[in-house]
């Protein structure tokens, strides 16, 4: 098999490379990035003969789909989504290769559901699998596994933490941009656009994370999930950042219109307040709390069973790349193997079998809190 990565050099991208490089199949792996200086490669990647550094612009069009012929998956880990996901399943479509993401927008999500390139895909008997990360990707996983095993299902609770001392490069630029304007949920049967920042909740999560607030954000598992989960009533997904004062000062921020995102003309300059903003959050300033070195999960899947109602929980903690770029390397390896079928613009709860998947990603060293709580259903 081989892969080429789009933003391989990054967090995320390694966390991909990384995993493919051990695996006997992987004949080689193109990091393909903007900034290709293998200085920035973990010496795992740096050393490996398997894997290539090389230059990739997402805005060169005729030059990903010429790279990306000579490949038989493209992995696309260049974020911001919203502003990545579309032209690089584009080129994916036009080389006719296997395309994977971990697009969390959710207009890069829309986009590709309701355009063109499903239908390309289609015909050109490929599949575009959107969303095969951390969250979305993983916890999509668990959804469909926890589905799978109840009757029906009622509500979808999907919540994240993940603490700034993780975040670097365009993580930042979506960390921002995902709590601006109307943000998609699926709430009594459908979708439905609510402020995102608002609808403050608490929840637990393993340790060391603990309670933290929640709040909506814009992601795609709304949009996804009642594609496949008929019926189901609820989808709802709150995140946070952590430490608790960054999501504070977000707030505020918006708030006060530093993320505003119309041009100001400043002593005759024009700036957008919301790219000052997101250079600024670049640099935390000295002595502040960045929070641990973790990130975490929660996955909440209600339903019934036999006339009982049920409640699945799934929690998870642990370092964001690998977090995210495992799955992304597991998805690649069950499309080579001939696990995942289904073609044209597809989620992870539409393609992904819950069981081959996990087994590999605990093999991995995954760990993951489940519990089952069953009531019975009192009838009058």
């Amino acid at each position: 098999m081989r892969a080429f990565i789009l933003g391989g050099a990054g967090g995320m991208g390694q966390g991909v490379g990384r995993d493919l490089i051990k695996q006997p199949q992987v004949a080689s792996v193109l990091l393909g990035d903007l900034y290709p200086d293998p200085a920035r490669l973990t010496p795992k990647l740096r050393d490996s003969e398997k894997a290539k550094l090389i230059k990739m612009d997402v805005n060169d069009h005729d030059g990903m789909v010429k790279a990306f012929k000579e490949v038989d998956v493209v992995i696309n880990c260049a974020g911001p989504f919203y502003k990545t996901a579309v032209p690089v399943a584009k080129a994916a479509v036009e080389a006719k290769v296997n395309y994977i993401d971990i697009c969390d927008d959710y207009e890069g999500t829309e986009i590709l559901f309701n355009s063109e390139i499903d239908k390309i895909a289609r015909d050109a008997g490929i599949t575009v699998l959107t969303g095969m990360g951390s969250d979305p990707g993983t916890n999509n996983v668990l959804v469909k596994w926890y589905a799978d095993r109840l009757d029906s299902v009622d509500e979808i609770f999907l919540y994240w933490v993940v603490s700034i001392a993780e975040l670097a490069g365009a993580a930042w630029d979506h960390s921002l941009h995902m709590t601006l304007g109307k943000v998609p949920q699926y709430i009594d049967g459908e979708l439905v656009h609510v402020e995102g920042g608002t609808g403050e909740i608490a929840a637990d999560f393993l340790e060391p994370l603990g309670t933290c607030k929640m709040r909506y954000v814009g992601h795609p598992q709304p949009l996804t999930i009642p594609k496949y989960i008929k019926d189901v009533k609820n989808v709802i997904i709150k995140g946070a950042l952590i430490p608790e004062w960054v999501d504070d000062l977000i707030k505020l921020q918006k708030d006060t219109g530093f993320l505003g995102t119309e041009p100001r003309d400043i002593k005759g300059t024009t700036i957008t307040p919301y790219d000052l903003a997101l250079k600024l959050w670049e640099t935390i300033p000295q002595g502040r709390d960045n929070g641990p070195q973790s990130s975490g999960l929660k996955v909440i899947v209600k339903g019934q069973r036999d006339g009982k109602q049920v409640t699945y929980t799934a929690d998870m903690v642990g370092r964001m790349a690998p977090g995210t770029g495992l799955p992304a390397s597991i998805a690649a390896l069950m499309m080579n193997a001939g696990d995942v079928t289904e073609k044209g613009v597809v989620a992870p709860e539409g393609c992904i079998d819950p069981a081959k998947f996990l087994a590999e990603f605990l093999k991995r060293g995954a760990r993951i809190h489940q519990t089952e709580t069953i009531s019975s259903l009192l009838q009058v």
